[in-house]
């Protein structure tokens, strides 16, 4: 699995001309789910998601995490994580997961944070065409790859 955080003042999702879902700050979440990815990825992402330390303390420092700022969280399927750009000019998607794979690990991915966060996540239309408002706060972009653990 792979994620692109970003921290965000605010954000929204808009599919079929009607807001989809929003949040104030937080995490803007893009999660592109891979063929070869499991349950236990879905773990090990949420967890080091909801305590890395992106959120500024008191002094400007980023040292707080989104369970201690009490953030809110919005998630949104992005299979084009996955492309693999290395020949030609058309990206191939051939390692990101199959629809019903990638949409169970979605719902499963939600689901987790969820239940560790404590503050229920907002989600986009899986597998719609949306468009994401976001305002960046920083702007603070972090890439994370489950298949890079150690």
């Amino acid at each position: 699995m792979r994620v692109i955080l970003q921290r965000v003042k605010k954000a929204s999702v808009i599919a079929n001309n009607t807001k989809y879902s929003s949040i104030k700050k937080g995490l803007m979440i893009l999660l592109g789910v891979e063929h070869c990815d499991d349950k236990s990825d879905v773990v090990w992402l949420t967890k080091k998601i909801c305590n890395l330390r992106i959120f500024d303390n008191e002094k400007g420092i980023m040292n707080k995490s989104l369970l201690d700022v009490e953030g809110e969280v919005l998630i949104v399927s992005q299979f084009t994580l996955h492309a693999l750009t290395k020949k030609g000019n058309r990206p191939s998607y051939i390692k990101a997961a199959k629809s019903p794979i990638a949409r169970k690990l979605y719902e499963d991915f939600i689901q987790s944070m969820n239940n560790y966060n404590k503050i229920e996540s907002k989600f986009g239309s899986f597998g719609e065409n949306m468009l994401v408002k976001i305002e960046n706060d920083g702007p603070v972009t972090i890439f994370i790859d489950s298949k890079n653990k150690e």
